[in-house]
């Protein structure tokens, strides 16, 4: 068998699904461009899409919900100066797509913006970072049920404190096609599945919960037995843990944050103020500072959006662009902001490949991929010891942070207190409060323990949600406020 090279085998993928069965081409696409071009605009693209996604839930092992949606549609964007204006519809065809470039050029006043014809002649780079699989397909209904009963299973069989189980199964596969009017021609072809597994242990008449599960851009035959054991053990050892929690303390403290998901409290404080939109209005914390120190020596930032087979990767940006693994902050100094082409162009930055929409029915915006830190230099043992009196965080729930000054409050759905190095009790209630750019400064101590999230992640930005990745090594930040329940 003879395999086609990966952007060309997208291109026909999109063409496919996107383009034939509604009799149109490129040159319909060239048209459509050339509409809107005669006003004058700055940019202009056509963004095709096509979404089939299912999931399933089981609970005490009766299948609650089974769920399966197609949609497709197409969005169409003029830029003009800082104005953007935006039409999509549901309905892929010639009509459809002429209206709404006749709509979106009314931006800007008619003129001589020149009739040349739009050839769509420059094709994306090549790369391929995850597999072109419809995962959907890659098992039958009864088994991605029996998948669920197998965890089901081994999450009453860890303890007898086990008393109620919820799994769920979700998939997706997403094709889209951009257009641009520089000429540019992108396809897409995105898997993404995740497994959530949460339990509910009881002890003398307490109930906690714990909850654990992971995906990515890949089939649904990655959830063996074993990787499904591991989500078990995860969500059962967090319920028995918290079955053991005290009050949390609160007050000014030393703070240890685990490795992996903690890197959450960094997308949130730091992440999104590093986003270009808020950074050209001015609305930052950390606007206008570049080349300045913004956070302790050996602290360095990623925005990483090539990593082979993550939840928030991609082949290309929704704008058509490759993704790039960008540096944000190196050895603490700023470096650079996560940029989109309309938010790049006013700046007078490169691109960062970090445009994202939710759906062909949302304009992008300047979003992040996978962000992470790097690791340090000590041992994350080391660290845990050195606190004298504070908190040890191992896992996070939900946040919130003010992007204009920094401010962000997180709870820890996972906590331990420590008193001369050694892990006392768990506790619960516990939230860290903070600012952003503050907290960067009073990190003292890095670990060699990069991790990365399980592939769980979607960031919420003005009413959009995307799928993300975070990480971090072990970090200790000194004087970060605790709120508790003590």
């Amino acid at each position: 068998m003879i395999s086609r090279e990966p952007t060309i085998e997208r291109l026909a993928t999109a063409r496919a699904l996107l383009l034939e069965p509604f009799g149109l081409d490129e040159t319909h696409l060239g048209c459509a461009l050339d509409e809107i071009r005669a006003h004058r605009v700055d940019d202009a693209d056509l963004y095709f899409q096509y979404t089939r996604s299912e999931g399933w839930s089981l609970e005490e092992g009766i299948v609650k919900t089974g769920s399966f949606s197609i949609d497709q549609g197409v969005g169409v964007r003029a830029v003009s100066g800082e104005k953007t204006a935006f039409a999509y519809a549901d309905d892929i065809s010639e009509a459809s797509l002429l209206d709404a470039a006749r709509t979106v050029r009314s931006i800007s006043a008619a003129g001589k913006a020149g009739r040349a014809r739009v050839a769509l002649k420059k094709i994306s780079k090549s790369r391929a970072l995850y597999p072109q699989l419809d995962p959907i397909a890659s098992l039958g209904s009864t088994e991605k049920v029996q998948l669920l009963e197998r965890a089901e299973c081994a999450a009453r069989a860890r303890d007898p404190r086990v008393v109620q189980v919820m799994a769920g199964l979700a998939s997706e596969y997403d094709v889209v096609l951009v257009a641009r009017a520089d000429g540019t021609l992108a396809a897409d072809v995105r898997p993404l599945v995740r497994l959530s597994i949460t339990v509910i242990a009881e002890q003398k008449g307490r109930r906690e919960v714990g909850s654990a599960g992971g995906g990515g851009r890949f089939g649904l035959a990655y959830f063996s037995d074993e990787q499904i054991g591991q989500y078990v053990d995860e969500a059962v050892n967090a319920a028995l843990v918290n079955l053991e929690s005290r009050p949390a303390p609160a007050g000014e403290m030393t703070v240890v944050l685990g490795p992996g998901w903690p890197g959450v409290l960094l997308h949130e404080a730091v992440g999104h103020g590093l986003e270009g939109d808020f950074n050209r209005k001015g609305s930052s914390a950390f606007s206008g500072r570049i080349g300045e120190r913004v956070a302790a020596k050996g602290v360095t930032v990623l925005d990483d959006g090539t990593m082979a087979e993550r939840r928030g990767s991609l082949n290309i940006d929704d704008e058509g662009h490759a993704t790039q693994k960008n540096v944000l902050i190196e050895d603490g100094i700023l470096k650079g902001y996560m940029q989109d082409a309309l938010n790049a162009r006013l700046m007078g930055v490169p691109r960062t490949g970090n445009g994202r929409r939710e759906s062909y029915a949302h304009v992008p915006m300047p979003r992040m991929t996978n962000t992470y830190m790097l690791s340090g230099d000590k041992d994350p043992q080391e660290i845990v010891t050195s606190i004298k009196k504070g908190l040890f965080a191992t896992n996070f729930g939900g946040g919130q942070v003010d992007i204009t000054s920094g401010k962000f409050v997180f709870s820890a759905s996972q906590a331990w207190w420590v008193e001369n190095g050694k892990l006392q009790y768990p506790v619960k209630g516990a939230t860290l409060v903070g600012n952003g750019p503050d907290a960067l400064k009073k990190i003292r101590m890095i670990g060699n323990d990069l991790g990365l999230d399980s592939g769980v992640g979607t960031c919420g930005k003005e009413g959009q949600s995307v799928p993300v990745g975070v990480g971090m090594p072990t970090l200790r930040i000194d004087g970060l406020t605790v709120g508790g329940t003590a």
